[in-house]
């Protein structure tokens, strides 16, 4: 068993023992055990609401570094003609209180039937894929950089 409990600043040229593959959700457990391809064990044991991100790099108790990547996952995907649209997309999702990834050009969500048909309704675009997902924190997460 090998138990995290340190996090470090991400650096893609760090040397790393291996990566974990974690989804939205998972990346938001402190306390968490992972079974691994090779049947290894990984534990997460993380001060309480920390959110990992893609990228993160976590210390083990026996000095191997792992880095955190974000998993594919199901979501929409929502684009707009307008950035107004987009705009007002992002605000009728976050009176859900919806987990919600923002840029510039699209909003990423889970998949829910319900908020498709809201957001169509309200003229935009929604694709559903498999890809990363890495929701804001908000504006009390627990930001790592």
């Amino acid at each position: 068993m090998l138990t995290l409990t340190q996090r470090n600043s991400p650096n893609p040229d760090a040397l790393v023992s291996f990566t974990l593959a974690l989804s939205a959700e998972d990346r938001t457990k402190s306390r968490h055990r992972f079974e691994m391809e090779d049947g290894q064990v990984v534990s997460l044991c993380l001060p309480r609401g920390t959110v990992l991100r893609d990228g993160d790099l976590l210390h083990s108790e026996s000095d191997r570094l792992v880095r955190i990547i974000a998993k594919p996952e199901p979501v929409f995907t929502v684009t707009a003609q307008t950035p107004l649209d987009l705009l007002k997309a992002a605000y009728h999702l976050g009176n859900r209180h919806v987990p919600l990834e923002i840029t510039h050009t699209y909003l990423r969500l889970s998949p829910d039937p319900v908020l498709r048909s809201m957001l169509e309704q309200l003229g935009l675009n929604v694709v559903e894929a498999i890809l990363p997902f890495q929701p804001e924190l908000g504006a009390y997460g627990n930001h790592a950089h």
